[in-house]
């Protein structure tokens, strides 16, 4: 196993190339090539500018509403037994309701700085595509959405303020109408457009330098929940926890601990068993393989190709994940382990009747494995979620799948 400085990581991962070990690089056709190296260069250089870092800080507490809250859930800890004391970063409070701001409102910046007149973007549950429409307009720029079919269907309240906000939603109808083919649809409208646009990747995914940019938007959040955490408790928490799908709120959260003692556990989705389609937990059933442009642990079919995957959750349900986990999970310094669908149902009505906070599905898979180590802790201990987002945008697909009246376990 590689020993890591992890006092110094930032200056060495990425490298050059864009790789975290052997994972991340970009492999891309030609005439992509141009639009990534220029992106890659812009922020290199306008990132780390006062004018551009002081701008970001201003639009991160008056747009955005940071910095979020660390909420202790002392009710849903008290039922589960008092032993495990489960505390949230509040990211749905984040304007929009997710994570996804963070980032987006940087590439947005980043947009501005360079000239672009227009963001693309895929989005699965919405969350993404809300944030950058958001970005978009408070920017003055155009936006263009692509969103599978079915994810259409099942996010109707994100799609419906994607248009609100100005943007222009098209539907993938190819393939599995999901994730991926809505990856698959931006890239080739990237590809059209690059001179006049750019490409705002929802994940901590895609070629080099998209998941060095997301991991740098998205570290505000770890760096603001370690502070919380030492101002309230005057110490760390002893494990940390979010949701994996592409990775990007997980790699925020968990960048900023990557020193300290604390266990790092990343959480996929099981979705209804662990044969291949019925579920996205990459890391746990994937092997190493080039989608997207970037090397990292991609779910195959015996074709080496993508393999269908599925999720409660339409944000995790993508058959790669972001090449720095797949990193941190060979040399060992985050455990990466999984939730089905019944468990994370479970964890978003527990949650909602507990403490009068509705996560998103996404969410509720890392606050899932909470309540698991909750019912199984023999000793005193404390464990930080990240509460990526909240559940608006599923409450419709709820009650039309489950109701209301779901039976939790207590």
């Amino acid at each position: 196993m590689k020993t890591i400085d992890y006092n110094n990581y930032a200056r060495h991962y990425p490298d050059s190339e864009g790789y975290f070990g052997k994972y991340g690089g970009k492999y891309l056709p030609g005439d992509l090539q141009e639009a990534f190296l220029e992106a890659e260069a812009a922020y290199q250089t306008i990132s780390k500018t006062e004018k551009f870092i002081s701008e970001l800080a201003k639009i991160q507490k008056e747009f955005q509403g940071r910095p979020t809250p660390l909420y202790h859930c002392a009710r849903l800890s008290d039922l589960l037994g008092n032993r495990l004391q489960i505390y949230l970063k509040r990211e749905d409070l984040n304007h929009t309701g997710a994570h996804k701001l963070n980032h987006c409102m940087g590439e947005g910046l980043l947009a501005k700085y360079m000239g672009k007149k227009r963001l693309i973007a895929e989005t699965g549950a919405g969350q993404h595509g809300v944030a950058v429409a958001t970005a978009a307009a408070y920017f003055g720029l155009d936006c263009e959405i692509h969103m599978g079919e079915i994810d259409i269907v099942k996010q109707a309240p994100n799609v419906a303020k994607m248009k609100i906000l100005g943007a222009k939603v098209i539907p993938v109808t190819f393939g599995g109408k999901t994730l991926k083919e809505a990856v698959d649809s931006a890239f080739e409208s990237y590809l059209k457009n690059h001179h006049d646009s750019l490409y705002c990747i929802g994940s901590a995914v895609g070629p080099h330098p998209f998941p060095m940019m997301v991991r740098d938007f998205q570290a505000v959040i770890g760096r603001e929940a370690r502070e919380q955490f030492i101002e309230r408790l005057g110490r760390l928490p002893d494990t940390i926890t979010a949701c994996v799908g592409g990775g990007s709120n997980s790699i925020g959260l968990f960048f900023s601990f990557l020193a300290d003692p604390v266990k790092i556990v990343g959480i996929e989705p099981l979705g209804s068993g662990p044969k291949k389609g019925e579920h996205a937990a990459t890391l746990t059933y994937g092997r190493p393989g080039i989608l997207h442009g970037f090397k990292s642990i991609v779910l195959q079919d015996d074709s080496d190709l993508a393999a269908p995957v599925h999720s409660i959750a339409s944000g995790l349900d993508y058959p790669s994940v972001g090449p720095e986990h797949a990193f941190l999970k060979e040399v060992g310094r985050v455990e990466y382990d999984t939730v089905n669908d019944q468990a994370a149902l479970e964890a978003f009505f527990f949650l909602s009747r507990t403490e009068g906070i509705i996560p998103a599905l996404e969410s509720a898979h890392a606050l899932a494995y909470a309540i698991r180590r909750a019912r199984n802790s023999n000793h005193h201990e404390t464990i930080l979620v990240n509460l990526s987002g909240r559940g608006d945008k599923d409450v419709d697909y709820i009650i039309e799948k489950y109701g209301t009246e779901y039976k939790i376990k207590r």
